[in-house]
């Protein structure tokens, strides 16, 4: 979340799309309602079911599900061609003036530097990629940039009248994104579009704000990291980024998700964000700095990423302590290289491949969360070992059962051996959750864990002790990065949550000196801030974002102080990272001279000799407005980015392309493009992708208030309030299909089967897709054969398809085919 679950209570427009926040997010969904309570805020819902959050909305609108960048560019068109602009903030805080280099192209759904690309315009065509590469190899991203001037700056317009400016070429992108079209294609009617588009538009005004709820009904698409870019070019333009009650804000779908991405789990990441090495692009520390350090694209810009060097090696002096030096570029060589994405589904494939050979498994369910589970249980059946590390039994550790029909296993066929390792439940431990909201939360044991559980941490250090003392005794290929990793808990074998939390903070490695010599942090104390880290090897941090969650004043994510600073901040109640800022961007919610766009909802301001407020400014704290540094200090243009010149290896402007398994089979936006050229999408399962005369309807995944992932089915009230698996489907399906309220019916794809009960219902409703009747069903996930008592359960992972986004690697599963019929 930019913003903050509080912090939606200021805001004058919600719009819940991607997400359902009511049945997901209960307790958070509180402030929803009390903004429309306290302001009268207008909320409006799109989404392809009419569902708990649109229960309690002023209005509806169903959409088609994979299709909201349709719709979502369909509104960047409208906002700009009815003057629906906050041109203030689009100029001087976005890139909008930014002059695109003259080898950036678009025609006919491709970009330039794919291989399939013609020039439209007579234009060069610059170096195509390799026709038929997968994920980022598709296009040629050094293509996407600026021209420059002289002396390497980007170099702009801002009369934003250049025909290769940003603004103009944005423009021109989103022409076609008009109402007819955005109907014929996602089945919204065009009256409820324009209500969303009038509501958005009214939060251009500078004394208004609109926010944006999503969830995983945008991130789990094939494009789900182009579905929040686009979100976020339409609040860029309408001013909203950094304003209290604005923002694009994620609800994770977990409590501690946010945490899995902040601490590096991902696997091309670091902690804080830094990226892991690239085998070819970074063979020294050196080229890793050059290439992971931007420079500046305007004079006098703060480029918070040229710190960089600092983090690196304050966590390489983590990684490794007194072993990393600067002789050995303080243990760069021992980091792993990646050479391609180690995610779910290339981990899933290289099994099913025969090409990994164990597996741990720690607190997460995968037979009940990678795509095409019968495929997924071939996968596993491959492997030599498998360790489950989880408080309870799980669909994982039994994936070798064969309860038939659905999930037909020959046990004697897999060579796989299962060990369950029992660990606490979250409740039962001490640590730190990172909820949706950025915020480090501690929280205390409610339980003593059962006498057979030992904690994860426990049981990784003895891994780690065991394995390290193989290599000393035996050698073997590559030692360094085991032997020399830094281990310097209190008990080796049994490190604490509060010592990893210290570490994660980071601490001095020798006294931490301020420009006029005094000692600022000593030997051994802890940090205060991500400012006082180092580059030559003075000081250790796990997590440089997290600097200033424990420091010498003691655990900052502890405290619980929730007195109101203004605007709903409560700056005493845990600690947010970064720094404890609670709005990201904020600087942005001032006019370039350093006052409040809005008078009346003063988060920051300058007061002629530092920033203050409400908030932690997201600037320099001494940095007087009347220079030539811009609020986005994270990005080396200082500015938002409407054109995004290298992070997304599908193209600059979120482009709508159908879903994998389309039910339509043709775009009409782009006819000779149907998919995304860069959809993460393995040869081997190339053939299990349906087509719409096989399986004409279109299903999606959702979650329910009553259980939570694939815990709560083993607690018997919650299975009493949701007893059994349930498919809801409209009543038009349902006369059509002869399938009556209650009736067990059978959903196939080409993966695959379930059965569950049909719930025939209103809050579906076919669509009318450029002529076409689609219909659409809704499945919830939760499910599968362990602890639900006589009943049997199905895997509803069953039915969605072996792809994913090509940004995040996130598989997808919110849009999919399937056939519905009486079982």
């Amino acid at each position: 979340m930019t913003n903050t679950w509080t912090d939606i209570q200021n805001a004058d427009f919600i719009l819940v799309m991607g997400g359902n926040a009511a049945e997901a997010h209960p307790v958070g969904f509180k402030w929803v309602i009390e903004a429309k309570k306290q302001k009268g805020t207008k909320l409006i819902v799109c989404d392809p079911r009419f569902n708990r959050t649109a229960s309690v909305a002023d209005h509806y609108l169903p959409i088609r599900s994979g299709t909201d960048i349709a719709f979502l560019g369909a509104v960047i068109n409208w906002l700009i061609k009815n003057d629906k602009v906050q041109w203030e903030y689009v100029k001087n805080y976005t890139n909008a003036a930014f002059i695109l280099a003259d080898d950036y192209g678009f025609n006919e759904g491709l970009f330039s530097g794919h291989a399939d690309y013609t020039s439209a315009d007579g234009r060069p065509t610059p170096e195509a990629a390799p026709k038929g590469a997968k994920g980022g190899a598709v296009y040629n991203n050094a293509s996407w940039t600026y021209e420059l001037d002289e002396n390497g700056f980007a170099k702009t317009d801002p009369t934003l009248e250049n025909p290769r400016c940003v603004w103009q070429v944005m423009k021109r992108h989103y022409a076609q994104y008009t109402p007819e079209m955005m109907h014929k294609i996602t089945g919204t009617p065009i009256e409820d579009f324009l209500l969303v588009c009038q509501a958005l538009g009214a939060t251009s005004a500078k004394n208004k704000a609109g926010t944006i709820l999503y969830a995983l009904g945008w991130t789990q698409h094939t494009y789900g990291s182009q579905n929040i870019r686009t979100m976020a070019m339409i609040q860029l333009i309408l001013g909203n980024i950094g304003m209290s009650g604005g923002g694009v804000n994620a609800l994770r779908g977990h409590s501690n998700i946010q945490g899995l991405s902040d601490l590096g789990l991902l696997s091309t990441s670091l902690p804080g964000y830094l990226s892991l090495p690239n085998e070819k692009k970074n063979p020294t520390f050196e080229d890793y700095l050059s290439v992971q350090t931007p420079k500046a694209m305007r004079p006098g810009q703060l480029n918070y990423w040229s710190n960089t060097p600092k983090f690196m090696v304050s966590l390489l002096k983590w990684f490794f302590g007194d072993k990393a030096t600067k002789e050995n570029n303080w243990g760069y060589d021992w980091l792993p290289k990646w050479d391609k994405m180690y995610d779910v589904l290339q981990m899933a494939e290289m099994m099913y491949q025969g090409q990994m050979h164990g597996l741990l498994v720690q607190g997460f369910n995968a037979m009940g969360s990678f795509p095409d589970s019968n495929r997924i249980v071939k996968a596993f059946s491959r492997l030599k070992w498998m360790v489950v590390m989880d408080p309870l039994n799980t669909e994982t550790a039994t994936f070798w059962e064969n309860h038939g029909d659905a999930h037909n296993v020959d046990s004697s066929s897999i060579l796989t051996t299962v060990f369950r390792l029992p660990v606490p439940c979250f409740a039962e431990e001490n640590g730190s959750i990172v909820n949706s909201s950025r915020w480090l939360q501690w929280h205390y044991a409610g339980a003593e864990a059962p006498e057979d559980a030992r904690a994860d941490l426990e049981i990784l250090a003895e891994l780690h002790l065991r394995i390290k003392a193989l290599y000393e005794k035996e050698g073997g290929k590559v030692p360094e990065p085991i032997i020399n990793l830094s281990w310097p808990y209190k008990v080796a074998h049994s490190p604490t949550p509060e010592e990893m939390a210290q570490e994660s903070n980071g601490w001095a490695l020798a006294d931490i000196k301020d420009e006029q010599g005094n000692i600022i942090v000593p030997k051994g104390g802890q940090l205060d801030s991500f400012a006082q880290l180092r580059d030559d090897g003075s000081t250790a941090c796990a997590c440089w974002i997290f600097a200033g969650s424990w420091t010498k004043n003691g655990n900052q994510m502890a405290r619980r102080d929730n007195s109101n600073a203004g605007l709903g901040n409560t700056p005493g109640w845990a600690w947010a990272w970064p720094a404890n800022r609670r709005i990201l961007y904020n600087r942005a919610s001032c006019d370039p001279s350093g006052q409040a766009w809005d008078p009346e909802r003063k988060l920051i301001h300058w007061d002629g000799s530092k920033w203050v407020g409400a908030d932690v400014a997201d600037y320099k704290a001494d940095q007087a407005p009347d220079t030539d540094m811009n609020p986005f200090i994270m990005n080396e243009e200082g500015v938002g980015r409407l054109f995004c010149t290298k992070k997304l290896v599908d193209g600059p402007f979120p482009t709508f392309y159908e879903p994998t398994e389309s039910p339509v089979g043709k775009n009409l936006l782009y006819p000779k493009v149907l998919n995304t050229p860069a959809v993460r999408l393995f040869d081997s399962v190339k053939e299990r992708i349906g087509n719409k005369d096989e399986f004409p309807c279109v299903g999606t995944t959702y979650r329910l208030t009553e259980h939570f992932q694939f815990w709560t089915k083993s607690v018997k009230l919650l299975m009493i309030a949701q007893p059994e698996q349930f498919v809801e489907i409209s009543e038009e399906l349902a006369a059509q299909k002869k399938i009556a309220k209650g009736d067990t019916v059978k959903i196939s794809t080409k993966r695959g089967w379930v059965e569950a009960k049909a719930v025939v219902t209103k809050r579906l409703r076919p669509l009318d897709i450029n002529g076409q009747t689609v219909h659409q069903i809704g499945i919830p996930l939760h499910g599968g054969w362990v602890n639900v008592g006589e009943k049997k359960q199905f895997l509803i992972n069953t039915l969605t398809p072996f792809v994913g986004d090509c940004n995040t690697q996130t598989p997808e599963y919110k849009t999919f085919l399937c056939n519905i019929e009486k079982a």
